[in-house]
């Protein structure tokens, strides 16, 4: 399979600027602004060199239906999806870090706590622990939004004393993750699956805070089978998995984890696929519907005109 949106060149009429993410394009009409998101993939911060076919379309449709999911919580950017690949919204100012919040002991929280580490971000993990183990209650491990390169961790009260965010937004940002992370729990637990962590970004659009880029995706979030968890537990196996992990752990066994010195792997026609094919069952996993794949012929053509159409009018 060789399809698969790597990137635009788009101009539009009213357009003020343009931006290229890890994974989204974004292009800004003042305070109104086109994402579109690609079939590009990133792991480790690093861009694979092939496009995963569906992709973005599975974090595009699944991003809009947690928004508007959640909007009762807090409100968010989106105005409309006019095109399975494109969200319409408002352009907020982005808060310079993500709220990361961890229901269990994985990952990069595991990794750290696996060499001797019992505080991420200033927040303490107790002792005896195991993999994947479910802490006490969720905690919240900031990072830092890099423009380039890797995220960094980064405390509550570094972020103060930085300015990065007032302490007035970030009690409102806390507050926010913490019932967001609440009922994405929740709607997981519906689907048969648990909620392992994930991360959200917020904005402001005027003296609004606002809930911005994705939600409760598989790029953004973590999720385990909750019918064999215990089990699995129990017996100190790995645990069944819905999430981009199993793209890390690929590049892992063949040795590259986005360090210097490093080389990608080669990725196959069939690796390809086979991601492709896992971001579909996430997608049908976690929103409990079926994938309809969206046509790849004349696609660039449609996502330019599905965006014309509302920026002409601005």
């Amino acid at each position: 399979m060789s399809v698969g949106i790597t990137t635009t060149d788009f101009s539009f009429k009213n357009q003020t600027s343009k931006y290229v993410g890890k994974v989204r394009e974004v292009y800004e009409f003042g305070d109104k602004l086109a994402m579109i998101a690609t079939d590009r993939i990133s792991a480790f911060d690093i861009v694979l060199p092939r496009p995963i076919p569906y992709k973005g379309q599975v974090l595009n449709q699944l991003a809009s239906k947690f928004l508007e999911g959640t909007n009762d919580i807090v409100p968010n950017w989106v105005e409309s999806t006019p095109h399975p690949n494109v969200t319409f919204g408002k352009r907020c100012e982005p808060f310079k870090i993500e709220m990361v919040i961890r229901g269990y002991l994985a990952g990069h929280a595991w990794r750290e706590y696996r060499d001797g580490k019992r505080t991420l971000c200033s927040v303490s993990m107790p002792d005896g622990m195991k993999e994947n183990d479910k802490f006490p209650s969720p905690i919240i491990t900031p990072a830092t939004k890099a423009e380039e390169g890797h995220d960094e961790d980064i405390s509550r009260d570094e972020i103060l004393e930085q300015g990065i965010v007032s302490a007035e937004d970030y009690e409102k940002l806390e507050e926010y993750t913490y019932k967001l992370f609440e009922r994405g729990t929740e709607v997981a637990k519906a689907r048969g699956l648990i909620l392992v962590d994930t991360k959200y970004e917020f904005g402001k659009f005027g003296d609004e805070i606002y809930l911005i880029d994705e939600v409760h995706t598989p790029d953004s979030s973590r999720y385990f089978y909750l019918d064999s968890y215990s089990e699995l537990q129990e017996r100190g196996e790995p645990q069944r998995q819905l999430s981009k992990e199993f793209v890390r752990q690929w590049l892992i066994s063949e040795g590259f984890q986005g360090k210097e010195g490093q080389t990608m792997p080669e990725i196959s026609d069939e690796r390809v696929d086979l991601i492709s094919n896992r971001y579909i069952e996430l997608y049908e996993n976690i929103s409990g519907e079926k994938f309809v794949k969206d046509d790849y012929h004349d696609k660039l053509a449609q996502v330019k005109k599905s965006i014309a159409q509302i920026s002409d009018t601005l």
